[in-house]
């Protein structure tokens, strides 16, 4: 299985993104998916495109970004985190 790449979005790149960013680590290693995971902010969507194959955003993400988006906010909230593992197996697998 090749490796996934997975960019974490958040408003500055810094704060909520560091939580998703272990948050999604720990999901991929639980689940066996090889995954090298970045962050950024959602302006780095702006110039150019994105080398990822997911981006998990806790901020709204630009309409022209072609690459598939799920919501990254549970893991902040706790609530429908389980909905999220399944969109992430689902784009993952």
């Amino acid at each position: 299985m090749s490796t996934k790449r997975i960019l974490v979005i958040c408003g500055t790149g810094v704060a909520t993104s560091t939580v998703v960013v272990q948050k999604v680590r720990a999901f991929c290693e639980s689940e066996g998916i090889q995954a090298t995971i970045s962050q950024g902010a959602v302006a780095d969507l702006l110039t150019g495109t994105p080398n990822a194959d997911l981006i998990v955003a806790t901020t709204q993400v630009p309409d022209s970004v072609q690459i598939p988006v799920v919501a990254g906010l549970p893991f902040l909230t706790g609530i429908g985190v389980d909905g999220v593992h399944q969109q992430l197996r689902a784009h993952l697998a």
